[in-house]
């Protein structure tokens, strides 16, 4: 089994940054593609980046280029999401997650099997 625990969210202005972190424990040797996805309000879950271990490989969403860095620490034990030149769409509660993806990165919400519990992005 796999934990993912999110933190970093919180109120910023707009033009202002903020990173997401997201401790991973458990069977992590499982995850091999790791990402963040937002959801906002009456809205479909939606990827933002994502992560593949093996070549590393990543996603992002094309809202976000330029914009958001996605990283590893200390072998997929952590996966932080720099996020830069916010602005008030970027508002979401955003989500970690976790899946095997064995030969491919995985880039869409419904293929990852392991997920935290979310953290409140606002940007005003």
């Amino acid at each position: 089994h796999v934990q993912l625990v999110e933190s970093g969210g919180g109120s910023v202005q707009a033009g202002g940054s903020l990173r997401l972190s997201c401790a991973i424990s458990g069977n992590v040797d499982s995850v091999k593609c790791m990402g963040w996805f937002r959801q906002m309000p009456g809205k479909e879950r939606e990827t933002v980046a994502v992560i593949y271990t093996g070549p590393r490989t990543t996603y992002y969403a094309d809202f976000v280029k330029g914009r958001f860095t996605i990283s590893l620490e200390g072998a997929r034990v952590q996966v932080n999401l720099q996020m830069n030149a916010l602005t008030p769409e970027d508002t979401a509660i955003y989500y970690c997650a976790g899946t095997a993806a064995k030969t491919h990165i995985a880039t869409q919400p419904h293929e990852f099997k392991y997920w935290g519990q979310g953290t409140q992005v606002t940007v005003s």
